[in-house]
């Protein structure tokens, strides 16, 4: 049928699982926006250029998720404010990783804006290292699933 999406909730692998709470494009833009501090359904809106009935499906999958949750806003309105939980917080390495690999892969020289910066020392971050237990940076070939209790 055109247009139903296969539900990866039940796959034994962690990565389609993942891809099943923030695999679409957008909400890891949420994310990345929510890291940076936009809190509001408005800021998220202008920030991405999406249209409303859009945002607020992904928003409410988010929270629905446990990658956000919803609070009153921080200035007394009425509002409410999306805010990340430790969860949400956690994909911070999803969202630095596919900077650093957009920064070397999509972009021309002298094309790239922005550097993803070290905020107190405002120098440009060490790409990331997969290591292992005893402290040896792995390679793509490095490392493979393998069963519990293996």
């Amino acid at each position: 049928m055109k247009g139903k999406r296969t539900t990866l909730e039940t796959s034994a692998c962690a990565i389609a699982r993942s891809l099943g709470v923030i695999g679409d494009w957008w909400s890891l833009l949420i994310v990345r926006d929510a890291l940076a501090g936009t809190r509001r359904f408005g800021e998220f809106q202008q920030s991405l250029g999406l249209a409303k009935n859009i945002l607020t499906t992904r928003l409410r999958k988010l929270v629905a998720c446990g990658v956000l949750t919803t609070a009153p806003a921080s200035d007394g309105s009425s509002y409410k404010e999306y805010v990340l939980t430790d969860r949400g917080e956690r994909l911070y390495l999803v969202v630095a990783a596919l900077w650093q690999w957009g920064e070397e892969f999509c972009f021309e020289p002298g094309q790239l804006s922005y550097d993803l910066v070290d905020s107190q020392s405002h120098k440009k971050l060490r790409p990331l290292e997969l290591k292992s237990q005893d402290g040896r940076t792995l390679g793509p070939h490095d490392f493979i699933p393998r069963a519990r209790g293996d």
